[in-house]
């Protein structure tokens, strides 16, 4: 940092390094001289002060904007003293418990996250229902007495290796296995935890020994919820393909399995894959009549990308245990979330360290989460005027003069000495392209009002790497970055901005898809519901089992803001 007449030129580095050298430091970056500056804003005599760069990794070189820094603070989480932008009074279930939904006594060290998400969320809509707390730690009580390491574990395996499912089994399993991108994997894990709460059923995750713990924290006190996959008896146990050859629906084919197979020695099947991917290749899993069926198979195998929550409560059987679980609809995902997805003490620090560093200075912060499908690719200049056009319907960014120039640097003197009149924008995108315009925008024209605008983008990974578990890492961290915003402006269909606004509590503003490549009109919609959307919900499947109640499905299910061929819970 070169000093010059009281103000300090700084030499920005990608913030994607940024990221990787927080994983690996060992406590959090407690001010800039100790990790150095990097894109970021400062308190500065009261007012937030952006510090920009392009965005490319490429632009390391690039000075940031020239700042006095001789007021400027940084204000962190030390000595008992919270950090602005961060929650610190605990009405309405505002706790490091979410007012009972969490169980207490767990290491605090081995999991930061647990107990100390609560201060970043802004948001508190719902609180867990006194059946879902009751319900909860039955649960946690029976994935200890069922867990791996543990007797009826190693009864239920052996049962497993005889060929066939055994009645009055006394512990029954979900196994979630890996499919699709994070944000899939996130939604599909909290469906089939719902699932395995609904059944009665022990939740086990199919999670490589290796790099097991880099992501989530151990949901259930004292006991784990990883599969033994080196040890589990069924081989090549993750499918490569939806059409899977012990799925339910070939195995009703062959009448192995099913209200109409025939008796056979053998009996029910010891494990059934649901196929339960965006083809369905096994929707008749949401018929009553079919989860009878699969009430008597001791191991279901759930290959999943989908959130499927909303289906289960088409199952009549189902309906009455789901309203008083959830009297609130809409807090299904809000709250299983918050529940079972805690991130590893590396992940929580990215995006802790992150939002400290550039975020908490702000009085408000819009997350903005830019997702491209293939189907609905549009040029970069209609997608950004896009966003443009949501924001002025919708009013989601701060407005700009566009008559005025001087971006920030106009706007500086009618900012309040405390702070209160600015605004952070975070961007999370695999593509720099939003984030550079957006900045531009603000850099080049101030605010109406005086707003203090900053911009930021932690990382542009410019392609998806799923099997990359450090690319997992900064992308789980960008979800929790997104979760701790006021207001979010996310991508129709896309499950990275699902979770995000599950977890923040959040009835995002959703940016269309453009079908057939054509910028869509209207151009967003503000969603009803902070639920997600299941995208491949089971459609012309005639069920023959227990008639659902058809007045309360059509209350409470209704077709996605962004997809009309899909469906999500409501109030």
């Amino acid at each position: 940092m070169e000093m010059a007449s009281g103000a300090a030129r700084m030499v920005s580095k990608p913030v994607d390094d940024d990221l990787k050298a927080a994983a690996a430091a060992p406590e959090p970056w407690l001010g800039r001289e100790k990790a150095g500056c990097s894109r970021g804003a400062l308190l500065v005599g009261g007012l937030l002060l952006a510090c920009f760069v392009l965005g490319r990794e490429s632009a390391s070189s690039m000075p940031w904007l020239q700042i006095d820094v001789a007021k400027a603070k940084l204000t962190d989480t030390t000595n008992g003293t919270a950090a602005p932008g961060l929650t610190t009074d605990a009405p309405r279930g505002r706790d490091e418990l979410f007012g009972g939904l969490l169980p207490a006594g767990m290491d605090r060290r081995a999991c930061r996250s647990r107990y100390e998400a609560w201060r970043y969320y802004k948001h508190f809509p719902y609180a867990a229902s006194a059946h879902l707390q009751s319900k909860l730690r039955a649960y946690e009580a029976r994935h200890r007495r069922c867990a791996p390491g543990t007797p009826l574990y190693a009864k239920a395996v052996e049962q497993l290796r005889s060929g066939r499912s055994a009645e009055g089994l006394e512990c029954t399993y979900v196994v979630w296995l890996p499919f699709d991108g994070l944000g899939n994997r996130m939604l599909s894990m909290v469906s089939g935890f719902l699932y395995a709460l609904l059944t009665g059923r022990v939740f086990l995750a199919a999670l490589p020994a290796a790099g097991s713990g880099d992501l989530f924290c151990e949901p259930f006190p004292g006991t784990t919820w990883r599969l033994p996959v080196e040890d589990f008896p069924v081989p090549d146990l993750v499918p490569r393909g939806q059409s899977i050859e012990r799925s339910y629906t070939r195995l009703l084919d062959a009448k192995a399995v099913g209200p109409a197979a025939n008796a056979t020695a053998l009996g029910v099947p010891p494990y059934v894959y649901l196929s339960l991917g965006w083809q369905l290749k096994d929707p008749l899993f949401f018929c009553g009549e079919h989860q009878q069926v699969l009430r008597d198979v001791n191991w279901l195998l759930l290959y999943s990308d989908l959130y499927f929550a909303p289906s289960l409560y088409g199952v009549a059987e189902f309906q009455d245990e789901l309203r008083r679980l959830f009297p609130s609809k809409e807090s299904v995902s809000h709250l299983l979330s918050r529940y079972l997805l805690h991130p590893t003490n590396p992940v929580w620090r990215l995006a802790t360290t992150y939002y400290r560093s550039y975020l908490a200075p702000a009085k408000r912060r819009i997350g903005v989460q830019i997702r491209m499908f293939g189907f609905g690719s549009i040029p970069v200049d209609d997608m950004y005027s896009q966003i443009l056009a949501c924001s002025r319907q919708e009013h989601v960014l701060p407005e700009t003069d566009d008559d005025a120039t001087g971006g920030n640097e106009a706007a500086a003197a009618a900012s309040s000495e405390d702070g209160s009149n600015s605004t952070a924008i975070l961007v999370a995108s695999l593509y720099a392209d939003y984030y550079e315009r957006l900045r531009r925008r603000y850099y080049e024209h101030p605010a109406k009002g005086g707003e203090r605008v900053a911009v930021f983008q932690p990382s542009h990974e410019e392609r998806q790497a799923t099997d990359n578990m450090a690319h997992n890492q900064r992308a789980l961290a960008e979800i929790y970055l997104l979760s701790f915003c006021e207001e979010l402006l996310t991508s129709g269909r896309s499950t990275f901005g699902y979770v995000s606004s599950s977890l923040a509590g959040v009835r995002p503003t959703i940016l269309l898809t453009a079908d057939g490549h054509k910028v869509p009109e209207p151009p967003c919609r503000r969603a009803v519901s902070m639920e997600p959307c299941n995208l491949t919900p089971p459609l012309r499947v005639h069920c023959q089992g227990k008639p659902v109640d058809k007045e309360d499905l059509a209350r409470h299910l209704r077709v996605c803001e962004d997809s009309k061929v899909s469906v999500k819970l409501f109030d």
